[in-house]
């Protein structure tokens, strides 16, 4: 290990002289109370360290001490349930250790090296094995299956021997000779953050990630392996919709990332996970649920490892063949945090002060999403999601860190403050918004949700697309210049704001909504639409068709339960009966 010295102090931001043996990314010990840093620049003999503590009584000639390693995360069993901090340190370990304050310079491994676990082999002695086959399992939780794999470094070889029984994340499971050479198998694995963990190969998405929330599956769905951000300004709603995402979706595992977002927000999913149940075994949703938490009264260069950290992690059960959703709440921190480490190094800043290499870096982050072949000889599929929020100031989305992300993913779920005015929430503005994974995705609703799906979603599209344009002519000229057939466009689309999109998080039933539930909505607004339209052409008075009492009806079908979808149908069967007969 190589001893340097500190020659500035800047923030987070150390200057050490003495490391001309060093690498990029190394992680290093800075000060005599060891405080973790990784290089991030490298000069001739000296090295610039972002410092992942608080800085503070740091002075010129304390040690440098680097480890020669870059900063890595440990994979193994235990990671579910965990709260972390921007680079793994569990939390709840911190907290018994040191209080409810991160003592500076604290040490703890992220995983439990003393917890045995229960190693059941899934091959036998002789068999072959290459990188990414699964040798084991080890229930980690009664949700999850916690696959042993080969390390994807590891060359393919023979099982010379394998154990059963309990043991530590430290002992050698099994045993696998390649060339001659004996390589012990352990259940962790220690993995760079910054490089992405390997696959066989990058299939296109073809299933949606059913979240539950009908303006994100009907309008503006995200594939299984797809991305997505969610930019807004104060207030709109970001945190919730990613909690919903995180409670809902129909995934595996989820991975939360509070990367730089108020404290109250990351202690809201903290009480709240542990007392929800998983909508699909009933268990506690934490059971299947990793967090990341560096929040925005935690040191800001850790805001930039976090996001790695978590992505990491949700690659390593992607590897497994599991379906992954990553939250990151936000990316715009995250983009800070980068600003400022960029201004401390003196490198020539971009537009509004971002680093030039912003848009790279975010393309690298949601890049390791995507739909994949496992290494291994199984051909295993796996998924991984990432949705980003992004905190525009003020509500800006032509600056830079939302115009970066944009250009990188498919779904953009735009919020807007004057729908979060109006209390309507999801406040995703449907005329702004865009999914390039709908028409990709329409032969899967085709055949698992209704064949006139796709058609049903563009004819409420175009509905609300001529609610705007009418809403125009109605404060120009007043609404009694629209025709009874305009009028009635009017009330469907208003009837698609408030029955369909909009949606309440904190309702017992409309939390959540099934495929099947949403398409017999959208079907019973737009048939009554049709039916009105009928009515209207045969001579009937549209004050007749606005007063018909089932209209009350179809204002509260979204408060129907699941088990009793079926009786959407009738209601529809009630809007033909009820509808005024052409005279």
């Amino acid at each position: 290990m190589k001893q340097g010295s500190i020659v500035k102090v800047s923030g987070p931001l150390v200057v050490a002289e003495g490391m001309a043996d060093a690498k990029m990314y190394d992680v290093v010990r800075v000060g005599t109370r060891k405080l973790i840093g990784e290089i991030i620049e490298l000069k001739g003999d000296k090295a610039s360290i972002q410092v992942y503590e608080e800085t503070s009584g740091l002075g010129p000639g304390e040690p440098v001490v680097s480890t020669g390693l870059p900063l890595s995360v440990e994979l193994g069993p235990g990671l579910m349930g965990s709260i972390f901090d921007g680079i793994q340190r569990p939390l709840q370990l911190v907290n018994q250790i040191a209080g409810d304050f991160i003592t500076r310079g604290i040490d703890v491994p992220g995983l439990d090296h003393e917890k045995k676990w229960e190693f059941t082999p899934s091959v036998a002695e002789g068999a072959r094995v290459e990188p990414g086959d699964e040798i084991g399992t080890v229930q980690e939780t009664v949700l999850v299956k916690h696959k042993v794999m080969v390390p994807p470094d590891a060359k393919p070889g023979v099982v010379k021997r394998i154990e059963k029984g309990q043991f530590t994340v430290d002992d050698t499971v099994a045993v696998v000779e390649a060339d001659g050479v004996l390589q012990e198998i352990k259940m962790v694995q220690r993995w760079p953050v910054r490089r992405p963990r390997p696959f066989k190969e990058k299939l296109p998405p073809v299933a949606p990630m059913i979240t539950g929330q009908r303006v994100i599956d009907t309008f503006f769905p995200i594939a299984k392996g797809g991305t997505a951000c969610v930019p807004g300004p104060f207030g709109s709603g970001k945190t919730v919709i990613q909690h919903q995402l995180s409670k809902w979706s129909d995934v595996d595992i989820i991975v939360f990332i509070g990367c730089g977002e108020r404290g109250n927000e990351m202690t809201d999913v903290l009480i709240e996970f542990p007392e929800l149940k998983d909508p699909r075994s009933g268990e506690p949703l934490m059971k299947r649920t990793v967090l990341v938490a560096n929040t925005s009264n935690m040191p800001v260069a850790a805001r930039e490892a976090s996001i790695y950290t978590g992505i990491t992690i949700a690659e390593y059960y992607r590897d497994m063949g599991y379906t992954v959703a990553l939250m990151a709440d936000s990316t715009s921190r995250w983009a800070e945090a980068l600003r400022e480490i960029s201004g401390r190094l003196e490198e020539m800043p971009g537009e509004e002060g971002y680093p030039a290499y912003l848009g790279s870096r975010l393309a690298e982050f949601y890049e390791r999403a995507g739909r994949v072949v496992c290494l291994g000889s199984d051909r295993r599929e796996g998924a991984l999601s990432a949705v980003g929020a992004v905190s525009p100031p003020g509500g800006d989305l032509s600056e830079p860190v939302t115009q970066s992300t944009l250009r990188i993913v498919k779904a953009f779920w735009g919020l807007d403050d004057r729908l979060a005015a109006r209390k309507h929430f999801p406040a995703i503005n449907w005329l702004t918004s865009y999914s390039l994974y709908a028409d990709r995705l329409g032969e899967y609703f085709e055949k698992q949700v209704g064949s006139d799906y796709p058609k049903l979603r563009e004819k409420a599209m175009s509905l609300l697309q001529q609610e705007a344009e009418l809403q125009e002519i109605v404060r120009l000229v007043g609404i009694d210049a629209l025709s009874p057939q305009q009028r009635l466009t009017l009330e469907t689309a208003k009837s698609l704001r408030e029955d369909f999109l909009y949606q309440s998080a904190f309702h017992e039933v409309d939390t959540y909504c099934s495929m099947r539930k949403q398409y017999k909505l959208l079907k019973l607004i737009l048939r009554f639409h049709e039916v009105a339209l009928e009515a209207l052409e045969g001579g009937a008075r549209l004050d007749q068709i606005l007063e018909l009492p089932v209209r009350e009806r179809i204002a509260r079908a979204r408060f129907i339960p699941e088990d009793q979808v079926d009786s959407i149908d009738d209601i529809e069967a009630e809007v033909v009966r009820q509808m005024p007969k052409a005279s």
